[in-house]
């Protein structure tokens, strides 16, 4: 499937720990940057329930530890919904601590020349349908 870039704007635009906003292909798409500095896209829609999902907290998570132990890690690199509270990894898009998964709809972000640009597939073109008259 044929992509293309949907230029986003500035690198110094993408903010840390909330997303930008961005229309692509009449989808709305949120991008940030992780505390490592990485750009990430996601499609505004929680796979659960369909909540506006970057509306949702970046944050981080109690990590599996031992009994009666309290670990908090992974700071940035969590999306939280705003609807249920599902946590997701920002870093591969996986539901975190959850039998079955669900996973968020990701797409690539390249950076040229200072300017950012999300990789998109082209959207397909309906054909009309041949009618004799």
């Amino acid at each position: 499937m044929a992509e293309e870039l949907i230029a986003v704007g500035a690198l110094a635009d993408v903010p840390a720990g909330r997303f930008l906003m961005v229309d692509v292909h009449g989808r709305r798409v949120g991008v940030t940057r992780l505390p490592d500095g990485a750009l990430r896209a996601v499609r505004d829609h929680c796979p659960h329930k369909g909540a506006e999902i970057c509306r949702g907290q970046i944050c981080g998570t109690s990590l599996p530890s031992a009994p009666g132990e309290l670990v908090f890690g992974r700071a940035g690199e969590v999306l939280v919904c705003p609807w249920h509270g599902y946590e997701y990894d920002l870093v591969t898009g996986e539901q975190l601590y959850q039998e079955h998964p669900t996973r968020l709809l990701t797409l690539p972000v390249a950076v040229q020349d200072g300017q950012v640009f999300i990789r998109a597939p082209k959207p397909r073109r309906r054909q009309k349908a041949d009618t004799d008259e």
